[in-house]
């Protein structure tokens, strides 16, 4: 019976295999996408910005530390500006040209060639709104790396080929990422969809789930940014840019910011919790620097960013030193959250931007001290802060803006540099491009004496693209921490 039985079995199998005439299908994956997707691409692009912008990581972001918002206490290297012992500008290099500006580049591709003689007007729109939105995605992230290293690879960058890529000047690069930015802008239709296949849903867009106005809204706050950023080296392109900004629209509430929402479980929590929590470390206190500016405003938002006091104070870690952890307050309970919300742009960034602007003379609309108490006011609601307390904040006469001490520049900037806490890029670059506030280095500081400006370029470059490195250094003044960029000419 058992004989039988193979023999038959045996048969079955012999007629599955050799009586179909197409045995190619066997090995396909009816279940899977054999090929990556755009959306997924966009999808892991957003993610590893949010992890570069966000993390705490002292391989990976050094922007807290440079702000002088935190400091390391365990191991102050990176507080005195010694790099030589991680590879930070490698990691940044990396992940902003492979994981991020690659993976937007071969979603645009892979959407362009969607295109087909049988489309709709409808899937003609919607395609052009993908792109623009992956076309304001790359500007941010060329922007990006032009402002933490100047002169980059440009023209010649994200080709698999060529392995040594020519540096552009970055002033040119910026010129056309604002033409490119422009015409992302004028290519969105807000009155439809985008990224909303195949997930239904837009959840392959982390941002803003594929709504078209919202990215219109973003795109103008990053002309508005971008604009602000050319202010003193080139004032006539900024007020162009930031007067067709505002009159576009730019966030003006809310409602519009731009951040990615993470949730409680790993691995789609914020950066911050993965490093602070979940690696248990206790490498980074509030620095010295910024606990006493809050102190000396009375500045409420002193018990969401810190905890611990010490004798009935806050105490901020000396910026540049060894800490020990009973000694220095801590990092607000806030920041150890899974789920909190990553800012990329908000209102009240938008809100301090236009009181410069203001003040410099642009058509953007009120008053240099309306915009300011409006800026502290937004910053201050997003993280709870009474009514109450806000009012009695914007009342003394050091923050009032009449009565503050200093030029438009530094009561902007020190207020921007304030509620910029825990967006060490956007709070470095502020104090580059306003010189305030007037941080200074510690006394410890290794290699330079002065706060960095910029991230010197990969060691990675030196060894393997040495010529077009070379020139890069020479041209940009010196391959230095302290080298200005472009648009820092005050």
């Amino acid at each position: 019976m058992k004989k039988r039985f193979l023999i038959l079995f045996s048969g079955l199998l012999f007629c599955t295999i050799s009586c179909s005439d197409d045995l190619s299908g066997l090995n396909d994956n009816d279940k899977g996408f054999e090929k990556a997707l755009p959306e997924g691409l966009m999808t892991n692009a957003q993610k590893e910005y949010g992890v570069w912008l966000m993390n705490t990581n002292s391989n990976r972001n050094l922007f807290r530390l440079f702000a002088q918002h935190w400091t390391g206490i365990s191991y102050p290297d990176e507080s005195n500006y010694n790099l030589t012992t991680r590879n930070v500008a490698g990691r940044t290099w990396s992940m902003l040209y492979k994981d991020i500006l690659k993976d937007l580049d071969e979603a645009h591709k892979l959407i362009q060639a969607q295109a087909s003689g049988g489309d709709t007007a409808e899937d003609v729109i919607r395609r052009k709104n993908k792109l623009a939105i992956l076309e304001i995605q790359s500007v941010v992230a060329w922007q990006s790396l032009i402002d933490v290293f100047g002169n980059v690879p440009y023209s010649q960058a994200l080709d698999i080929n060529n392995i040594s890529p020519e540096y552009d000047d970055a002033a040119t690069i910026y010129t056309d990422l604002i033409q490119r930015l422009n015409t992302a802008i004028l290519d969105l239709d807000p009155d439809y969809g985008s990224f909303t296949e195949p997930y239904g849903n837009g959840s392959a867009d982390l941002i803003f789930r594929g709504d078209a106005g919202k990215w219109l809204t973003y795109g103008n706050s990053i002309k508005l940014r971008m604009g602000m950023l050319l202010a003193d080296s080139d004032p006539a392109l900024s007020k162009i840019l930031v007067e067709e900004a505002y009159a576009s629209g730019v966030i003006s509430n809310p409602l519009d910011n731009a951040t990615i929402t993470y949730s409680g479980s790993f691995p789609n929590t914020h950066p911050l919790w993965a490093d602070l929590v979940q690696s248990n470390r206790r490498d980074f206190a509030p620095a010295d620097t910024y606990v006493n500016a809050l102190n000396g405003l009375n500045d409420p938002r002193r018990d969401v960013f810190f905890v611990d006091k010490l004798d009935g104070a806050y105490v901020g870690a000396l910026y540049g030193a060894l800490t020990s952890y009973a000694n220095t307050s801590h990092i607000g309970r806030a920041f150890f959250k899974p789920d909190l919300e990553g800012v990329l742009f908000d209102y009240s960034e938008a809100s301090f931007l236009l009181a410069e602007a203001t003040e410099r003379g642009y058509n953007v609309g009120g008053n240099a001290e309306t915009l300011y108490n409006q800026a502290i006011t937004a910053n201050m609601n997003y993280w709870g802060i009474p009514d109450s307390d806000i009012s009695a904040y914007l009342a003394q006469p050091e923050v009032a803006y009449t009565t503050a001490a200093g030029s438009y520049k530094q009561k902007i900037g020190v207020q921007s540099w304030i509620a910029l806490y825990n967006r060490g890029f956007e709070a470095w670059t502020v104090f580059r491009r306003l010189d305030a506030p007037a941080l200074v280095a510690p006394p410890t500081a290794q290699v330079i004496t002065t706060v960095p400006v910029r991230f010197t370029y990969p060691l990675s470059e030196q060894t393997q693209n040495g010529a077009n490195w070379s020139a890069a250094a020479a041209a940009i003044g010196g391959d230095k921490m302290d080298t200005k960029l472009f648009w820092d000419v005050n």
